[in-house]
């Protein structure tokens, strides 16, 4: 199962790292490129169990779920409904206060994911690897803009 990760350091204390990356709606779109839109289905807050609906930036729709939700410490998600061809897709945001550093957080986003149909899988999953590598740094990179700007800081509640 292919896995992609990226990490990003960030000037907040983890919560705040946290809480950012939980926002919702115009404001996540500020820091999130990959987000064209996105909703909790059914619910108001993410919590373990809670579906998300997501539409990324090139129109591709899927719906997720949280698989868990420990704040302010880690966020794991798995794909319910998706794209043709992904079979399987989870992924995982952790946040750890940087040891020499309190007022830093280290970010740790990980996703794992398979492909269908399985004779394209071998080709499928090495190119998917590449674009979906390049989505999650772009993504992070956005994540760490937004921990330092005043507009989301201003949005969450910490």
């Amino acid at each position: 199962m292919p896995v992609v990760e990226s990490r990003v350091t960030v000037p907040v204390p983890v919560e705040v790292a946290f809480a950012v990356s939980q926002t919702q709606g115009a404001t996540r779109k500020r820091w999130d490129p990959f987000i064209r839109r996105q909703h909790l289905i059914d619910a108001t807050v993410p919590a373990k169990g809670v579906r998300t609906y997501t539409v990324q930036r090139f129109g591709l729709a899927m719906e997720s779920e949280y698989v868990s939700y420990n704040p302010p410490s880690n966020v794991g998600m798995k794909m319910t409904k998706g794209s043709w061809f992904f079979e399987k897709m989870g992924g995982g945001w952790r946040f750890t206060p940087v040891p020499d550093r309190p007022d830093h957080t280290l970010a740790v986003w990980r996703y794992n994911f398979t492909c269908r149909p399985a004779w394209l899988a071998p080709i499928a999953e090495r190119i998917g690897t590449v674009v979906l590598q390049r989505d999650i740094d772009r993504r992070i990179r956005g994540f760490a803009a937004g921990c330092v700007d005043p507009v989301v800081l201003a949005a969450i509640d910490v």
